[in-house]
């Protein structure tokens, strides 16, 4: 990796959470990473402020965080910009739920823990946006209706209430290039979905077609 240093072979000692390097308390944290500055406390509201709000208006990709009985779990969210809305209370997120796989971890978690966090990203900008709060799941019509596209309405609606709203600063976006264009015809640096699938079954599951049928059949389920 560019501007790092290549990697030296690891004493396993350094792994363990028992080493004398592990940060154990939050004194030793602090003396660590020093005290948040001025700028880093004032940003965090209890509610969407006007800024915040234009921030998820233009967002068009959150990742959800949950937790519940089978541990953490963080998943994609994504619509055109403006999919999450704010209602005028400033506290109010109504998120919609679209068709996927089914699994539904994220729903499941909040049953159980109504607990949930968001961090919005805008193509382009280095700064994200993170909200904590809690959430139910809501199937009322007229907040149903106002998620409807193509005809279809979501499966269900999240309701969060915002109880902490900050913006994070740019730097893991810049060191990441995360917005930086690939150059057209760069070749994908991961395998397939398909070629996943075949590698964690040993071979017993047909990805090349499931490679070859995907982009339609998603095309066909985004709403």
């Amino acid at each position: 990796m560019q501007g790092m240093t290549a990697p030296a072979p690891l004493n396993p000692a350094a792994l363990s959470a028992d080493s004398e390097h592990t940060i154990h308390t939050l004194r030793q944290l602090e003396s660590l990473l020093g005290t948040p500055s001025e700028a880093a406390v004032a940003k965090e509201l209890p509610r969407v402020h006007p800024g915040y709000r234009a921030m998820i208006e233009a967002s068009p990709f959150a990742v959800l965080a949950t937790q519940g009985p089978g541990g953490l779990d963080a998943s994609p969210r994504g619509d055109p910009a403006g999919f999450v809305q704010v209602l005028d209370d400033d506290q109010t997120l109504l998120l919609p739920e679209r068709r996927g796989n089914h699994r539904a971890d994220s729903l499941r978690n909040i049953l159980t823990d109504p607990r949930v966090a968001l961090l919005f990203l805008i193509p382009g900008v280095g700064e994200t946006l993170r909200v904590n709060g809690r959430a139910h799941i809501s199937v009322a019509p007229d907040l149903m209706a106002r998620f409807v596209v193509n005809g279809k309405p979501p499966q269900c609606v999240l309701v969060i209430k915002a109880e902490s709203v900050y913006f994070q600063c740019a730097r893991a976006i810049q060191r990441s290039g995360l917005w930086d264009s690939a150059p057209p015809g760069t070749p994908r640096p991961v395998p397939t979905p398909g070629a996943l699938l075949a590698s964690i079954t040993h071979g017993s599951f047909d990805g090349e077609t499931y490679d070859r049928e995907l982009p339609a059949r998603q095309q066909a389920s985004l709403y």
